[in-house]
């Protein structure tokens, strides 16, 4: 199945895995397509280690990277060392009142190990943060890094280029997609609402043949509601070169999410999902639970901006995903996770390599079937 993508990328299926786990990353790209790490999730130093293993299973086949670089959000001061304090110190008393009171309400207890909020994790969601998770990135043989919060910045772009790295970025307007084509970009991802993560509010079957109408020879990924070799097809049918998959490796065997929240996902409906800003700040969809719930009652505070928020939040959610590991039932109650509406669509636990693979075949299929109604 050869595409703009596949002769961009130098893979044998237009299909982009996305996902947090380095395992996820390896197999899809195992199966023919190029998967992607979420590398905001690692300090520099697990960043380096975690590409360094995605190379030795890899053996030479292509992979990439993405990063969260947000055009805004609250911003800090100081080195990685101070920045964390200066930008804790924004956040307002009401607010962490108001999460410790949560927390209580379900009797959360404190749990045995701490996620440190002030660290470098949260470094890295502060544009100043990013370039010691650059120096990282152009260190290793990438074929792809992607921006999924707004255009990438100038030196992203300009040592992708030197590099020969194949620079992507996530749009859910056709502004955006204008914007992020004057940065510089060689590949778009239109990602519809129906996606997991933080996302716009236009559908993908609307956003993608708008993007691809504006990219001109820059080809176009489609993201948004793709779990499926059907999907994937329509996707092509809509002038997609191929397709960025992101909730469906959820439901593999290699994801990292606890065994708590991939049970949640097995029993939802592609209707139990929201789109919120109580996460990260900025709207993200991800599985309807009581935290949803808690946020959108009447007297609780607005949501503060990335990366306060998930400043705000990170320990509580240490102990809540803890708690919910043991059948805590309050903290099963709370507990969530980013995820799309393609969660509906989840049967039940497999190989990410075996996912990616049944897409692929699944889509050829579809499109010889598709070829015979002409």
């Amino acid at each position: 199945m050869r595409t703009a993508v596949t002769d961009l990328l130098g893979v044998d299926a237009p299909l982009v895995g996305f996902n947090r786990s380095p395992g996820v990353v390896v197999e899809v790209s195992r199966a023919g397509g190029l998967g992607v790490l979420a590398a905001s999730a690692y300090t520099p130093a697990e960043l380096d280690a975690q590409l360094t293993w995605i190379e030795q299973q890899l053996g030479g086949r292509p992979y990439g990277v993405d990063l969260l670089v947000p055009a805004k959000s609250a911003e800090g001061s100081g080195n990685r060392a101070t920045l964390a304090a200066s930008l804790r110190a924004q956040i307002p008393d009401e607010h962490v009142r108001f999460v410790e009171e949560l927390l209580a309400r379900y009797d959360i207890p404190a749990g045995g190990t701490t996620r440190e909020p002030d660290g470098e994790l949260i470094a890295n969601l502060d544009p100043s943060g990013v370039p010691a998770l650059l120096d990282v990135v152009f260190a290793h043989p990438i074929a792809l890094v992607a921006n999924a919060l707004g255009p990438p910045p100038p030196t992203l772009v300009e040592r992708s280029q030197a590099a020969g790295v194949v620079v992507a970025s996530l749009c859910g307007t056709a502004g955006h997609a204008r914007r992020q084509l004057d940065a510089g970009v060689d590949l778009l991802v239109a990602q519809g609402t129906e996606a997991g993560g933080h996302t716009g509010t236009i559908a993908t079957m609307v956003l993608t043949p708008e993007v691809v109408e504006l990219a001109g020879d820059v080809p176009v990924l489609a993201a948004g509601g793709i779990a499926t070799g059907r999907q994937m097809a329509a996707a092509l049918a809509l002038g997609a070169a191929g397709v960025w998959c992101g909730s469906v490796w959820l439901s593999s065997h290699e994801d990292v999410s606890p065994a708590s929240v991939k049970r949640k996902f097995l029993a939802a409906g592609s209707a139990d999902t929201v789109r919120s800003r109580v996460r990260t700040g900025k709207p993200a969809r991800q599985l309807r639970s009581a935290w949803h719930d808690e946020w959108e009652s009447d007297g609780s505070p607005a949501a503060l901006p990335l990366p306060l928020q998930p400043m705000l939040i990170s320990d509580a959610w240490a102990r809540i995903d803890e708690a919910a590991e043991a059948g805590h039932e309050g903290a099963l109650a709370l507990e969530s996770f980013f995820v799309g509406q393609v969660v509906g669509g989840f049967g039940a636990l497999r190989p990410a390599g075996e996912i990616a693979r049944k897409i692929i075949d699944d889509c050829a299929a579809r499109l010889a079937e598709l070829s015979h109604l002409t």
